[in-house]
């Protein structure tokens, strides 16, 4: 994309994290979970806007984020009767996938694309090596605030140790316009294809099962006692609010991200009034581009390398809460053993279900989606539909 257009887009993306992390954390009307929330662009709705785009141009691509929010929308007073079948045993497992799921994903980003120049670059993966080293080291020698900015230590020295080996380019910073201000529709109308939008659609029910984890496991560590069915879909709603505007701006979705469970647990900052200022900050770094190109100037081995350390805490609080459940009873031990299997086959073996009709491919090849579907109907099954003992 043209220089311009990208400043613009990044503007956008920044001023709508900040929209949406205000609205998550202060929860005002029906929408935020008045949680400790941060929202970001998801990964795999990047990917997927990216594919649509490239398959069917960026027109397409913003239609199907419009349709995939208003979808949000259709489907939550039909989502929030089910929350009773997510228990901890399912949440537990989610968060586990996830964690396994993001590792492997950050992990490829390190090392590159296999079969290209760059693959394996011993540079990139010692400077997210040492990333994590840092972070770790932090978390360890220092107490107090600045052993809650542990993560945020570790991001620094890592840049620091980038620049210092000259893996790390201060020039674009200054160069561009200094105020930045989104454009409304900056690839033209949107292009409404259902059959376009299906994998989003497909997406969008998996990131409402994933959204709950994440409500939950925040709760928990908070401190917080909620009601699911309350909580869990004033988180959704504003994810769906977010992202539909973002569709008019040219983003991807818009998501309250797994991550926020790493870093409230990392850092020990529990309170929203915090991740509040957070989504100001965001707002100030839409409009003054030098330090959005500033963010964007930190080597992805660096950023990398600290969402490793977050999305592995990640799975530490599935496992912690998998720990409160009755694993001795067979219902629990067939029901988490069953959502692991068909979760980590297709993170384990990529491009195991590539022969599958696509339509499976995009739920079969999920691990997170797969894994987190095997979890809810084997629940079900063990546990709301009682032909005979479970223990």
């Amino acid at each position: 994309l043209p220089a311009a257009l990208t400043v613009n887009l990044i503007s956008a993306t920044f001023l709508l994290c900040g929209v949406g992390s205000l609205l998550q954390s202060l929860g005002p009307w029906k929408f935020g979970a008045r949680l400790p929330f941060v929202m970001v662009p998801g990964g795999a709705p990047i990917v997927m806007f990216l594919t649509i785009a490239q398959q069917r141009y960026l027109q397409t691509a913003s239609g199907a984020v419009i349709l995939t929010a208003l979808f949000y929308f259709l489907v939550l007073p039909i989502f929030s009767r089910l929350l009773k079948y997510f228990p901890k045993i399912v949440i537990g497992t989610l968060l586990l996938l996830v964690s396994i799921n993001l590792v492997k994903i950050y992990g490829g980003i390190i090392a590159g694309k296999p079969g290209t120049p760059g693959f394996a670059d011993p540079a990139n993966i010692g400077l997210a090596l040492a990333t994590i080293a840092f972070t770790v080291l932090f978390a360890r020698l220092f107490k107090g605030t600045l052993g809650q900015l542990s993560v945020m230590l570790g991001l620094v020295a890592g840049s620091a140790l980038a620049a210092l080996f000259g893996m790390m380019s201060f020039s674009g910073v200054a160069i561009g316009p200094i105020w930045s201000t989104p454009t409304l529709l900056p690839f033209g109308m949107p292009h409404f294809d259902l059959i376009a939008a299906t994998p989003l659609l497909i997406f969008s029910v998996i990131s409402m099962v994933e959204a709950t984890g994440q409500t939950d496991a925040v709760a928990e560590i908070v401190g917080r006692k909620i009601e699911l069915r309350d909580v869990v879909p004033r988180t959704i709603r504003t994810d769906a609010l977010v992202s539909l505007i973002g569709g008019f701006f040219g983003t991807s979705m818009i998501i309250t991200s797994g991550e926020n469970i790493g870093i409230v647990q990392a850092t020990n900052v529990r309170s929203r009034y915090v991740t509040a200022t957070a989504g100001l900050i965001l707002l100030l770094i839409s409009l003054f581009a030098p330090l959005g190109r500033l963010a964007s100037a930190i080597p992805t081995a660096v950023v990398a390398g600290t969402a490793m350390v977050v999305f592995a805490i990640i799975g530490t609080i599935g496992i912690n809460m998998l720990r409160k459940v009755d694993l001795h009873q067979r219902g629990n031990t067939f029901v988490l053993a069953g959502a692991l299997t068909m979760g980590l086959l297709p993170i384990m073996v990529p491009g195991l279900y590539s022969k599958f009709p696509e339509t499976l491919q995009l739920i079969l090849g999920n691990g997170l989606a797969i894994g987190s579907i095997t979890a809810i109907v084997l629940n079900i099954v063990f546990h709301h539909f009682p032909l005979g003992p479970t223990h």
